[in-house]
């Protein structure tokens, strides 16, 4: 059994996704992420394991290297669609329970900016650690978080900018979030924006890269 798991591991922090992608060439032909996950849910470990010991570890190892500049946003990207690719096998087992997710978190691009990678990133990065993702896209409004939090009322906000054009707009979402449900969580990241930025526009975190992201989740449920 963690022979397998291992194996998941391995494709998956260094983006090999299945048999038939090339990437990368040492291991051109070879099974990838999906091919094991399918092995593994054949052979009998539970989905858990999988999503636990396979994928969540992998992409906290992933994280790890991106935080020390070890590795940088193209190798993290595939990463993060091995394991995608592996979570589809998995997502049976989410819809009947089997396997629990941490809890869910919404993500959007603030109201008038159209980016999207770090909001993508950091969305792969946060259902590799086992949370659930419902991403709202691009140019989100206020309105659209409380409709998706009337949807999901536990789920934590994650708010996104590039622009420091549109960066001013989320302290107004934030006070709608607020007055919607004082007590739902928001945090928010993006290139122009810092800590001190974030504390004064009442958001509850700030998250400088996906490695901080998930470890400030990780802690409202430690």
């Amino acid at each position: 059994m963690n022979e397998i798991l291992e194996k998941i591991r391995e494709c998956v922090i260094v983006g090999k996704i299945n048999a038939s992608t090339p990437f990368p060439p040492d291991m051109k032909g070879m099974p990838g992420a999906y091919d094991y996950t399918k092995e593994a849910i054949e052979s009998g470990i539970s989905p858990a394991d999988i999503m636990n010991r396979g994928l969540v570890s992998a992409m906290d190892e992933v994280g790890q290297r991106f935080a020390e500049n070890k590795i940088f946003v193209p190798q993290m990207l595939l990463s993060a669609k091995a394991m995608n690719a592996a979570m589809e096998l998995l997502k049976p087992y989410f819809n009947s329970g089997a396997v629990r997710r941490k809890g869910t978190v919404i993500i959007g691009t603030i109201l008038g900016d159209l980016h999207d990678i770090g909001k993508n990133l950091c969305g792969m990065m946060i259902e590799g650690a086992g949370w659930e993702v419902v991403d709202l896209g691009v140019d989100v409004s206020s309105d659209q978080f409380v409709v998706a939090l009337q949807e999901h009322p536990d789920a934590v906000i994650g708010m996104s900018a590039l622009l420091t054009t549109t960066m001013t707009n989320m302290e107004p979402a934030i006070q709608t979030i607020k007055s919607f449900s004082p007590n739902t969580k928001v945090m928010v990241g993006g290139a122009p924006l810092s800590r001190e930025f974030a504390k004064s526009i009442g958001a509850d975190a700030y998250g400088k890269d996906p490695q901080e992201s998930v470890k400030w989740l990780d802690s409202l449920i430690a």
